[in-house]
């Protein structure tokens, strides 16, 4: 492409670019105001001043006592979710002028100074600066919002209305000390589903992935389960002492009902409990099936406050709802398999059809589900294909380490190999936009299987180097194997198609470390490398996305239609059959079963938003589809057929060591240049040393990102 040419920006660039402002304006403004109602929340203003005030003008036969906190919790969250998904419409459908701008001399607005890894070794992981203001942030607000409950509530107790009760000071005190610790834990309950949304447009909104966001979950989940089994022992030891343990049976038909409570915490303990590190590796399978049990601790946990409270955390599990729902209806195709290539360091890798209309970035994960080895198993892997430069292919390499992995390497490595392997695919998810071409140099380091992602990093490079003849960083990839047979994996560094150009450009260096083998043995007994040809079937169909080119626009749709049905039907519902029963008063109409109707109408209007929108989009999908199974006769094309330049010049950049593992401190320390961007993908051990490295003041110009695929 001619670098004149891509000079010229269209004239609705510019206009593009205020509506992305205004868009960032808006979302900022709508979150601080959502933060500061969590803020103002604990104080007595708000429960006796602003909140009164509200339901007065909110609350009406159509919304009932909910009305009020749909609008302060809810609303607000589920707007940002809409403006997010237009505002990565826009970023997504013009983000080449962000590349070209960065390759014009702009740099991609520098680096930011948060990411730097502040904290290396401990129970957190690996935490930048922003994370840990963010976490201490988030720990005040709980901190505040606790003893602001707390000094409003003992205000109110004495001697006096304690006898009146016919208790003491110090048990009502810790009546309400429990009461407070659930309104506490119920924070962290609104938080608990944003980190784990893995379509939600509120994510990359932040420049954040989903894959790296299981760190927050698992901080929250920990947070949660610690408040909530206080708030649950606190109120066992008080109806002991007030001989009242009677009430751990009570299921009120209006109020409170404590049986829903304990079943919840009951539940919340057996989820936490599989997630230790310990139990969690030993016996995986347990850790994954216990976790579907949140389903019924959600619907517990409504039972147990009642809709009206639960709103608060409405909006977090409502966008996981939307996001599991897409899920679900992309996950009952059978995804083509076309090919897979047995590789002999134990792996394989799976090639894939897809629509051409399928785009995604490096590092974007899809799930995968393989019926015959098991129903309900979904693994993730990295994507190692790229987009642009295998439009019509997605390939992942699967590392036989755990059962699940084995047993799919045993079915296809044996002689007799299958013909035909049914497949189910979620995704990919991965991030809207990439800025490794605002480094000038790229060191990846890699332990094992974790060099998968760095391949989809170089073949994007490749493509913008040959294609698109951009200047790219120069690059180095340090990779630590066992044995000399997992160099088969820098076999994948390569695309599926040969390359129509000169790698040589690229200033692709190679260290390769083999930690378990002194020399290169010249007698290879490894398992010769295996190709296989799957058969077509009629129930298959490449990978599409479900929600087309456009999905961001159609996600924003889905979320304003279907809670818009919901606030319709719900009102409708209220006005004309709860409203005559209860008249607002909330002391008649049944709680489980008008929770019972907002649950499963809010389930009703997300189908309906979402199926409507999928079932749009389906009849592109199947234009698309018809014009990849006329062009079967040519699916062998998938087959590497590599020139053979690029492997010589591949082969040339790459220099193999035997006997240890790379001295990772002084490798990064050696590294020239002001900005030198660092990635690291393997085990944990791995990205702890050069997290350390990166933070000390020995490298102020390396700038650290982690790959972690721990979900």
């Amino acid at each position: 492409m001619d670098e004149e040419v891509l000079k010229k920006s269209p004239p609705s660039q510019e206009k593009y670019g205020r509506a992305q402002f205004a868009i960032r304006l808006m979302v900022l403004v709508l979150f601080l105001a959502w933060v500061f109602v969590w803020v103002v929340a604990p104080t007595d203003t708000y429960k006796q001043i602003w909140l009164p005030q509200l339901k007065a003008k909110i609350n009406s036969s159509y919304f009932g006592k909910q009305g009020a906190t749909l609008l302060l919790f809810t609303v607000p969250i589920l707007f940002i979710a809409v403006l997010g998904s237009i505002y990565l419409h826009i970023a997504k459908k013009y983000n080449y002028f962000k590349i070209e701008r960065s390759k014009n001399g702009k740099k991609c607005e520098g680096v930011f100074i948060g990411k730097r890894p502040m904290l290396v070794r401990g129970p957190l992981g690996i935490v930048s600066g922003t994370e840990l203001a963010l976490l201490f942030m988030f720990i005040v607000l709980l901190v505040w919002s606790f003893s602001n409950y707390l000094n409003n509530s003992f205000a109110k107790i004495s001697q006096k209305s304690a006898a009146e009760d016919g208790e003491k000071v110090w048990q009502k005190k810790l009546d309400k000390s429990a009461l407070m610790l659930g309104k506490v834990g119920n924070i962290c309950l609104a938080m608990l589903f944003f980190p784990v949304t893995r379509g939600s447009s509120l994510l990359p909104l932040v420049g954040l992935k989903s894959e790296s966001c299981i760190k927050y979950h698992i901080w929250l989940g920990n947070m949660l389960m610690t408040i909530f089994t206080a708030h649950g022992l606190c109120y066992i030891i008080y109806w002991a002492v007030t001989n009242q343990l009677s009430k751990m049976l009570e299921w009120k038909k209006t109020g409170i009902s404590n049986v829903a409570g304990e079943l919840t915490l009951l539940i919340g303990l057996l989820m936490w409990l599989t997630t230790f590190p310990r139990i969690r590796r030993k016996a995986f399978e347990l850790f994954f099936y216990t976790h579907h049990l949140y389903i019924l601790f959600i619907v517990l946990f409504i039972f147990h406050v009642g809709i009206s409270y639960a709103c608060i955390m409405l909006p977090g599990f409502y966008l996981f709802l939307v996001d599991r729902y897409l899920r679900f209806l992309q996950s009952r195709q059978q995804a083509r398999l076309v090919s897979a290539r047995v590789l002999p360091c134990e792996a394989v890798e799976l090639n894939f059809s897809k629509t051409h209309g399928l785009t995604y970035n490096p590092t974007s994960i899809v799930f995968i589900n393989i019926p015959s080895i098991s129903k309900l198993q979904w693994h993730p892997f990295t994507v190692t294909s790229n987009s642009n430069l295998e439009p019509e292919i997605l390939s992942v390499v699967i590392k036989s380490e755990g059962a699940w992995s084995q047993k799919l390497y045993q079915m296809l490595s044996v002689p007799s190999a299958i013909d035909h392997l049914n497949v189910h695919v979620e995704g990919p998810y991965g991030p809207v936009s990439t800025d490794y071409l605002r480094h000038e140099t790229l060191v990846m380091i890699s332990g094992g299987s974790g060099i998968t992602p760095f391949v989809s990093i170089i073949r994007e490079l490749i493509y913008l180097n040959i294609t698109l003849r951009y200047r790219t960083p120069k690059l180095t990839l340090i990779c630590a194997f066992k044995n000399t047979s997992c160099l088969s994996m820098l076999d994948m560094i390569l695309p599926c198609y040969g390359i129509n150009g000169d790698i040589s450009s690229l200033q692709l260096q190679i260290e390769a470390y083999i930690t378990r083998e002194e020399d290169h043995k010249q007698n290879n007994n490894s398992i010769p490398l295996q190709s296989i040809w799957f058969k077509p079937n009629q129930k298959d169909s490449p990978i599409s996305t479900i929600l087309g080119p456009n999905s961001w626009v159609w996600v924003g749709a889905i979320i304003s239609s279907s809670f818009i049905i919901f606030i319709i039907l719900i009102g409708m519902i209220n006005h004309y059959y709860i409203f005559p029963v209860d008249h607002n008063t909330n002391k008649i109409f049944s709680y489980p079963l008008k929770s019972s109707i907002n649950m499963l109408v809010i389930c009703v209007s997300i189908a309906m938003g979402a199926s409507a929108a999928v079932l749009w989009n389906k009849k592109q999908n199947v234009k698309e589809a018809k014009k990849v199974q006329n062009m079967e006769g040519s699916s062998p094309s998938v087959e590497r057929e590599l020139e053979s330049l690029p492997n010589q010049i591949l082969a040339n950049a790459t220099n193999v060591h035997y006997g240890g593992r790379p001295d990772l401190r002084r490798l990064l320390l050696e590294l020239k240049g002001s900005n030198a961007g660092v990635l690291v993908s393997g085990p944990k051990e791995m990205r702890q040393e050069v997290a350390a490295v990166c933070s000390s003041n020995l490298a102020e110009n390396l700038h650290f990102e982690s790959f972690s695929f721990n979900w």
